[in-house]
């Protein structure tokens, strides 16, 4: 692959990032997630089918890593008991590009089978997919073309998929001031819990010294 090859998926990318539609969804998606997990005790249970239920899987594990407790919960699994899971004060954030995904739309009727208010968040790229209009909070993605050469695998959409997962992540921590103190009782390995825990040493240390 050439150079100019390279910098134009890296161009493509970004663009398609930097156009990610900016409104007050994002706003009302984190104070969904602070209200039902913070407040009343529920948790972040995401779902995903295929590359988007990967990216989905990521989104969770950075939300328990900074103080939102979270599940992935695959949504064909769900239809054979383990939408069990799913607890009264949960919300839901399904990822779906196209916003029609089949076994998405069947979890969101199974799910609030089971709890009729269960609020839902939706990442797609379409907003006038089915999807988007169950969605209580619906984050468009802006719907970028994929850089695969196919205009077919999920590429571009995924990239955006998982900075829109940041943003979400980002804003919580914000919201409920998660500190590094916090971070670093959630990371006990590794070069990431050694960071915390020096850092955490230094903020105790210059608080002394105040």
């Amino acid at each position: 692959m050439t150079y100019e090859e390279i910098q134009t998926i890296l161009k493509k990318e970004t663009n398609a990032i930097l156009n990610i539609p900016i409104t007050d969804q994002y706003e009302k998606a984190i104070d969904l997630i602070v209200e039902y997990v913070h407040e009343k005790r529920g948790k972040l249970v995401i779902s995903g089918m295929g590359k988007a239920g990967q990216i989905g899987q990521n989104i969770s594990t950075t939300f328990c890593s900074t103080g939102t407790p979270s599940i992935f919960l695959h949504p064909s699994e769900a239809q054979h008991g383990d939408l069990g899971v799913l607890q009264e004060n949960d919300l839901l954030l399904l990822i779906t590009n196209s916003g029609e995904t089949r076994e998405i739309i069947e979890l969101v009727e199974l799910a609030r089978g089971l709890y009729e208010q269960v609020p839902i968040i939706v990442i797609t790229g379409n907003n006038s997919s089915v999807l988007a209009k169950k969605a209580d909070v619906f984050l468009l993605t802006g719907n970028p073309a994929e850089v695969c050469p196919l205009d077919l695998t999920p590429t571009t959409s995924t990239t955006v998929m998982t900075v829109m997962g940041d943003i979400l992540v980002v804003g919580t921590m914000k919201r409920i001031n998660f500190s590094i103190s916090e971070y670093a009782k959630r990371h006990h390995g590794g070069y990431l819990g050694d960071k915390s825990r020096n850092a955490e040493i230094r903020v105790k240390e210059l608080n002394k010294e105040k």
